[in-house]
Order: structure tokens, then C-alpha cells, then sequence
């Protein structure tokens, strides 16, 4: 158990205070007894009374304050310090480069990767569509996820703050009336006047007062803070999730575009290949067999077709709902790969600020502080329990006379608990707190490796896809030119079908992998931007 030096010094100032106070409390019956005379000659009796008792309540509340506040820095249990900084200097056993290779045409241009460059808060916006930034704010809108996080945070927040007041002392009003006939025959009557029947009015003002003494309840405060912390980092955590998301899935939309029409293309150039083999067979130059073969291949290649459809419409389908809305409620807009922007400069943070721009992270680093809080709890649960309490107030057959002289009373006391024996319930109780601070350290510990795998997988991916649409643009280039070359020699009749078969075929799988690799491009620059915490620590405070 710790308690802080400090303590025992406050608890000597009060112990001297309090003597002190009874000494004058000796000194002074003159003045009481005076004071108590002067309310019994008559004027203004409930003023002067309530006067009276007032001072000594305040007195008392003085005293109680004055000992909770003195304590203030007495609560067992291990103060919460934030976790040091991870000492590695990189994301990658190799140093990163520069920048990524290029590649001709769309999305084939070279990133700088730019080490210390803050992510901005709307980091969506690099990619230059106003389509895409007005879809991210009608998420973050009315999404339900994101309400529902707003809730959650307003809860913890109201929680935090109703635990807040048991800080302070509770203070209660009660009034009672009753109307009762006492047995005269076998008890004293409860009126000093003897009357057996009566009515009686009841009133009064009740304070109690836990002395916090071992920090059991600025410790649970404490804990619902770091909760409420934690709750806030969650709402970011969504906003960041949700325009990741959002953004992911514009680019699967126009991935699906691309390939959608590059396979009704190729259909188009199958149809056309068709038509020729026809008049071929009709000439007597090839078989029916070869006509029959291009058929299939073409009827394979229209069956491509509903498959990307799908695709397409799930993706518009998954938009509307990220935004809150039914699918049949999709927006006009369609997203096209040449309708948003590569961004040539990406940031890379610095590893030992990647925990502070984590949402995430932060948010098991407050779990991490609310249940090292929940330890100071349960060690404070084991230790003497101190509550003050007073009231006062007054009793009357007639509702004008509860407060007249001699109708008013008051009580204060003190109240010291502790528990001898649960049958070890607050020592598993401490150990169980404890088990639960350890297994929230590893939560944190995983996110943190989390983070830095994130990180280290998207400037991978980034490198790498650069290298991959390179080669697909080579392949397309290839396969098309092949393609032509070996149509025209079908025309002419050099070369057989299976020669134009497989050229068809080539081409196909090289434009498909070429919309995708260049839907991979922008998909990984979203990722590093996720990866990175996305900017929620520079959003305008009235943006929040």
C-alpha cells in the first residue's frame, strides 16, 4: 500500500486544528450560555435558533471539507504513468526510400515518402473528389455507428461526473406529517402536554459526509475519467474507421467500373472476332469447330460480365449504407479511378508519436489507466471507512411552529467501518484489480505492435504496388499489341484460331489486372493514412 508522505503531515495540521478549536470551545461557554439566554427571552426565535445551529453546522461542514480537502493527496493504490515510447527508430528492418517507382498512365506516378509530414485531419481530401468528400461527411453524419459512439462517449462522460459528486457532501430534505393516539393507559404520552391525540409535523435537513481518507472514491473517480478518455478515443477510432471505409470502398466501386468495361471491350472485340471466323467457314477456309470455339470463349467472357455488375452494386450498395442511408437510396455519383487524384507526397510519422496519433492506442493506454485506478479501489475497499454525519431540524403539533424555541433538535456524529472479515473477498478482489492492470498492459502492448505492423504493411504494399502496376502496364501493352497482330493475321488467314484464342485470353486477364493494380495504388494510400491515426488530433475544435 502507498500513501503519500504528505498525508500524515495534513493529518497532524487537522489533529492541531481541532485541539485548538476545543480549547476555545472552553473558553467561550460564557458566550453560549448569554446566547442561548437571549433566544429563550422571545423576539425572533426561529431566527436566532436557526441562527445558532447554523453557525456550528457550518463550523462542522468547515471541518469535514477542510479534512476531506487536506487528505486530497492520501489515496492508496499506484499512480498512472504513461508508457514510454517505443525505441525503435523505423517501421522497416531496411531504411525506407525516398520515393516509390512509377509506371505510365493513371495512378502510375511516383509518391515521395516524406518523414516528419503531419497527417491532415481531413486526409480524404488528397485524393481531389468532391464526390468522395461530400460522401464522408454524410457519413460521419448519419451513420449509426458514429451516433452510437457519440452516445457511448456522452454516457461516460455523465458517469465521470455523477461519480464527481460523491466528492461532496449529500445533503437530503425530509417532512413528515402524522396523526396517531398514544396508549396513555400503558405508555407515557409522547406530548409534554399529555394529549393522547394529536397531529405532528416532522422537518429536517440531514448532511452526511464520506471522509476520503484512502482515496477510494477519487480513485473510482479517477477510473470513470480514464473510461470516459477511452470512449473519446473509441468516437475518433469510428470517424477514422468509417471515412477509411468510405474511401475503400469508392475505389472498389471504380476498380469494378474499370474492369466492368474493359470485359465489355472485350466482348465487343470477341463479338467482332466471331463475325469474322463466320465468313471464314462460310469461304470453306476453317472448320465449324473453330467457329464453335470462339462461341464459347465468347459466351465465357459475357459471363464475366454479371459478376463485375454484382460487384459494382454491392460497392454503391455498401456506400449508401456507410452514409446511412437504404441501399435503394444510393447516391447519383460514380466513382471512376481517373476521377481521383494520386497524392505525390505521403507522410511518415515519426515512430515514437505514432502512440500519441493512434486512436486506438490511446484508447487502451485509458483502459490501461482505469483499471490501475480500479487497483487504489480495492486497497482502499480494506482500510477504515470514515462518514461524518448532522441534521437538524424540528417537530411541532401546528406546521408554523416547527422551528419555535424548544421545538427544534439536531444531531452530528461520526462513523468509522471497517470490515474484519469477508471471507477474503477484498483480497481476491485486490487481485483480480491487479490481474486486470496486467492484462490491460498487454492490450496496450498488442496495440502497439499492431500499429507498428500497420504501419510497416502499407509502406510495403505502397512499394510494392507501384513495382506491380509497372508490370501490368507492360502486360496490357504487350498482350493488346499481340492481340492486334494476331487478329489481323487471322483476317489474312497466316494463323490458326487457338493462336487468336489464347491472345484474346492474354489480353483479358492483363486489362483486369491492370484496373486493379491501379485500384491497389490508391486503396494502400488510404491505408497509410489509416495506419498514421488520420489527422484527428489537427481537426478544428468546432469541427469536433
Amino acid at each position: 500500500m502507498s500513501i503519500s508522505p504528505q498525508c500524515w503531515s495534513w493529518q497532524r495540521v487537522i489533529a492541531r486544528a481541532l485541539a485548538a478549536k476545543s480549547a476555545h470551545g472552553r473558553s467561550s461557554g460564557a458566550i453560549k450560555l448569554s446566547t442561548a439566554r437571549r433566544a429563550a427571552a422571545g423576539t425572533g426565535p426561529v431566527a436566532r435558533v436557526g441562527g445558532s445551529f447554523a453557525t456550528l453546522l457550518a463550523v462542522r461542514a468547515a471541518i469535514a471539507l477542510s479534512c476531506g480537502a487536506t487528505v486530497a493527496g492520501c489515496a492508496v493504490g499506484p499512480d498512472f504513468k504513461q508508457p514510454a515510447a517505443p525505441t525503435v527508430q523505423g517501421y522497416l528492418p531496411e531504411t525506407l526510400p525516398q520515393q516509390t517507382g512509377s509506371a505510365p498512365g493513371q495512378g502510375g506516378d511516383a509518391q515521395r515518402f516524406v518523414e516528419g509530414m503531419d497527417v491532415p485531419a481531413q486526409w480524404w481530401t488528397v485524393f481531389q473528389s468532391s464526390d468522395l468528400n461530400a460522401l464522408v461527411e454524410q457519413a460521419f453524419k448519419s451513420n449509426p455507428t458514429v451516433q452510437g459512439a457519440r452516445a457511448a462517449l456522452r454516457e461516460a462522460n455523465e458517469n465521470y461526473y455523477a461519480q464527481r459528486g460523491a466528492l461532496l457532501p449529500t445533503v437530503q430534505g425530509n417532512y413528515s406529517f402524522t396523526r396517531q393516539k398514544n396508549a396513555t393507559g400503558t405508555l407515557a404520552p409522547t406530548l409534554t402536554s399529555g394529549q393522547d391525540i394529536f397531529n405532528l409535523h416532522t422537518t429536517q435537513v440531514s448532511v452526511s459526509y464520506v471522509l476520503d481518507v484512502f482515496g477510494a472514491v477519487r480513485r473510482e473517480t479517477e477510473s470513470l475519467h480514464a473510461l470516459a478518455d477511452e470512449q473519446r478515443y473509441q468516437l475518433e477510432a469510428t470517424y477514422l474507421t468509417l471515412a477509411a471505409n468510405v474511401v475503400t470502398t469508392a475505389i472498389q466501386e471504380a476498380a469494378a467500373r474499370a474492369q466492368l468495361t474493359a470485359t465489355t471491350d472485350i466482348v465487343r472485340s470477341e463479338h467482332e472476332a466471331l463475325q469474322i471466323l463466320q465468313r471464314q467457314y462460310e469461304l470453306g477456309s476453317i472448320a465449324m469447330t473453330d467457329v464453335m470455339a470462339q462461341e464459347a470463349a465468347l459466351a465465357t467472357t459475357e459471363g464475366t460480365v454479371p459478376a463485375l455488375q454484382k460487384q459494382v452494386e454491392q460497392a454503391r450498395h455498401a456506400l449508401a449504407t456507410l452514409a446511412g442511408k437504404f441501399p435503394s437510396e444510393t447516391a447519383a455519383e460514380h466513382f471512376e479511378l481517373a476521377s481521383l487524384h494520386l497524392p505525390s507526397d505521403l507522410p511518415v510519422t515519426v515512430p515514437a508519436r505514432l502512440v500519441r496519433q493512434r486512436p486506438d492506442v490511446l484508447a487502451a493506454e485509458s483502459q490501461m489507466h482505469s483499471a490501475s485506478a480500479e487497483v487504489g479501489v480495492a486497497m482502499a475497499n480494506m482500510l477504515p471507512q470514515i462518514t461524518l454525519t448532522g441534521n437538524q431540524g424540528g417537530a411541532a403539533t401546528q406546521f408554523g411552529q416547527l422551528l419555535a424555541t424548544g421545538n427544534t433538535f439536531w444531531a452530528g456524529g461520526a462513523s468509522l467501518t471497517q470490515t474484519l472479515f469477508a471471507g477474503g473477498a477484498l483480497l481476491h478482489e485486490e487481485r483480480a484489480a491487479r490481474a486486470a492492470l496486467d492484462a490491460a498492459g498487454a492490450q496496450y502492448r498488442a496495440a502497439v505492435l499492431t500499429a507498428f505492423q500497420n504501419v510497416a504493411d502499407t509502406l510495403t504494399a505502397l512499394q510494392l504496388d507501384a513495382q506491380a502496376l509497372d508490370a501490368s502496364v507492360r502486360a496490357e501493352r504487350a498482350a493488346r499489341a499481340s492481340l492486334v497482330t494476331v487478329r489481323r493475321n487471322v483476317e489474312l488467314g497466316s494463323v490458326g484460331y487457338l493462336a487468336l484464342l489464347n491472345a484474346e485470353q492474354t489480353y483479358q486477364q492483363a486489362v483486369l489486372n491492370l484496373a486493379q493494380a491501379q485500384a491497389n495504388r490508391y486503396a494502400d494510400t488510404a491505408a497509410l493514412f489509416q495506419a498514421l491515426g488520420g489527422g484527428w488530433w489537427n481537426r478544428e475544435p468546432s469541427a469536433s
